[in-house]
């Protein structure tokens, strides 16, 4: 690897990945603000957040496909046009169009950053493969941190000091423009190592049927539940547990702050239990802490964050590092697959019943509450000017919660598909 700076190529990696996570932090804090400005439905919002689903594995699948004859390089060039041009259009959107296209592009930048920096962190680590892909996941989290805080603090600045018109969802779209240069800045000039499969000398035939034997069908299918677990949970926190008495925001920062630290220092349970038995452990504790997060409410919900944290904390990073080595001849094709398989869940997840969901438990519910706090207002003599916000709160509550425990059956799924990899593994 000579003239090839492996300490800046991962740093830089990791700055593209922060951005990543930044657009989804920032995002799960706009979902509000947008269905108010614009008129937007919950199914709208649904497809306007889960184009940034869908512009992800378009990327991933493209660039899987091609990373290896046009290389690592121009497609990362490819990845920061798309962002600026997607963070631009976001911040001048004019409605429901704008917004598609827009997080589109976010999504699709979003996309290349992974299929090029997960190959790259492979192909620069060999031998450290999952300990490293850890280690960079560790700015996806991180990255959400930031943005969680960030969009936390102006909403707290705006409450208090009235910065109504100055902060924005616009300028807290316009903050991720910094670092966006940055790590633009960081890859110029910088030389890219081969990708790990043309290294190896695997030739494209090979790489193509070892996407298509029944270990690595299995993750991808596992890969779809992993991901729907972690991401369609953190997008839609606000959401979901806006009414519950705590911060989302908050708990959004907590449980990726967490996801972070345990993906740093996490080289030693790797080590200990083995991915798979990381993967399963994961899958149980995940289950967990959905169930408490749509049963409790108030500071309890903080303790539950913790315990959905620590589930989902290993779940993608594992992931690409398992199927890279267990299934090494995939090369960069295998790891976009699986990245884009997890991303493409996600949009239609999101897309198809997150957002439908939410409407139709909303106007299933809304009846029934609204009746019911008339009756209590009238026999308590209550102000009935306040009757449509309780009744709103309440709704969302509820609605919120019957999704999140649709979300719980995902890992209960992986419980049952971990526990037979583990078993089988051991085996051989």
């Amino acid at each position: 690897m000579s003239n090839i700076n492996p300490s800046r190529l991962f740093f830089a990696s990791c700055m593209a990945l922060t951005v990543t996570s930044m657009t989804f932090a920032i995002r799960a804090g706009m979902v509000e603000p947008l269905g108010k400005e614009f008129g937007l439905s919950e199914t709208q919002l649904g497809w306007i957040v889960g184009m940034a689903f869908f512009g992800f594995p378009v990327a991933t699948t493209l660039g899987g496909f091609i990373v290896d004859q046009i290389g690592m390089k121009r497609l990362m060039w490819v990845a920061f046009a798309a962002h600026l041009l997607g963070l631009v259009l976001t911040i001048f959107a004019g409605g429901f169009l704008t917004l598609m296209i827009s997080t589109f592009l976010i999504g699709f930048a979003n996309g290349m950053v992974e299929a090029v920096c997960n190959p790259l962190v492979a192909s620069l680590y060999p031998n450290k493969k999952v300990v490293m892909l850890n280690k960079f996941h560790v700015w996806f989290p991180g990255g959400i941190v930031i943005g969680a805080l960030l969009a936390a603090g102006m909403n707290a600045a705006k409450a208090h000091f009235g910065f109504e018109s100055f902060l924005n969802w616009q300028w807290q779209v316009g903050l991720i423009l910094i670092p966006t240069l940055f790590y633009g800045w960081l890859f110029l000039g910088q030389k890219f190592p081969r990708t790990e499969r043309v290294e190896m000398g695997v030739s494209t035939g090979d790489m193509f049927k070892a996407a298509f034997t029944p270990l690595f069908l299995f993750l991808v299918v596992c890969m779809f539940f992993t991901a729907n677990t972690e991401l369609s949970t953190n997008q839609w926190i606000d959401k979901l547990l806006g009414n519950a008495g705590a911060n989302s925001l908050l708990i959004l920062a907590l449980i990726n702050g967490i996801m972070a630290f345990g993906r740093f220092f996490g080289e030693p349970i790797i080590h200990k239990l083995n991915p798979t038995g990381v993967l399963l452990i994961s899958a149980i504790l995940a289950a967990i802490g959905l169930f408490l997060l749509r049963s409790v409410e108030g500071n309890a919900l903080y303790a539950a964050a913790v315990i959905f944290a620590l589930g989902v904390c290993y779940f993608w990073p594992t992931m690409l590092g398992y199927t890279s080595e267990r299934v090494p001849k995939s090369g960069a094709l295998g790891l976009s697959l699986m990245g884009g398989v997890g991303m493409l869940g996600n949009w239609a997840y999101q897309t198809f019943f997150i957002g439908p969901k939410l409407d139709a438990e909303k106007a299933a519910l809304t009846p029934g509450i609204q009746a019911s706090k008339t009756a209590e207002l009238t026999a308590q003599g209550g102000d009935m000017s306040t009757l449509t916000e309780v009744v709103t709160k309440q709704v969302e509550l509820l609605a919120g919660k019957e999704v999140l425990a649709s979300i719980n059956i995902l890992p209960l799924f992986l419980i049952v598909a971990f526990a037979g990899l583990w078993f089988v593994m051991r085996k051989k």
